[in-house]
């Protein structure tokens, strides 16, 4: 029986609590962390060695911010799925999130019911 390939799953965000949190919580079958970026420079110098299939995205982050982060991810890999976790919440941020290729959004604070319900919303649709 072949098993089903893992998806690959980057934290991108400035917070060292929120990034280990997100690494902790989630407990999707096939779904395998492989790394955490303080922000969106290192989450694209991570992207090019670690491949990820699926990324949680903050928006307010030091260097480059999580919506040009979301961008540049897309731009190189047009299959990655990216879930934008920010605190900010108001529509406008959304959409612009989605717009620049972003597949889902989910505000701070969150409970580790949905984190785990967002991921698997991006994992399967």
């Amino acid at each position: 029986m072949n098993q089903v390939l893992a998806h690959r799953l980057m934290v991108v965000d400035d917070s060292n609590v929120i990034r280990r949190r997100i690494e902790r919580v989630q407990d999707l079958p096939n779904v395998e962390f492989i790394g955490a970026a303080r922000n969106g420079i290192e989450a694209l110098e991570m992207q090019q060695q670690l491949r990820p299939t699926i990324v949680t995205m903050d928006l307010t982050m030091p260097e480059m911010d999580g919506s040009e982060c979301v961008a540049a991810l897309v731009q190189r890999d047009p299959e990655v799925r990216i879930l934008v976790i920010s605190a900010l919440a108001d529509k406008l941020t959304a959409i612009d999130a989605i717009e620049r290729g972003a597949s889902g959004f989910l505000c701070k604070p969150f409970t580790d019911r949905q984190l785990n319900d967002a991921l698997r919303k991006l994992i399967e649709d």
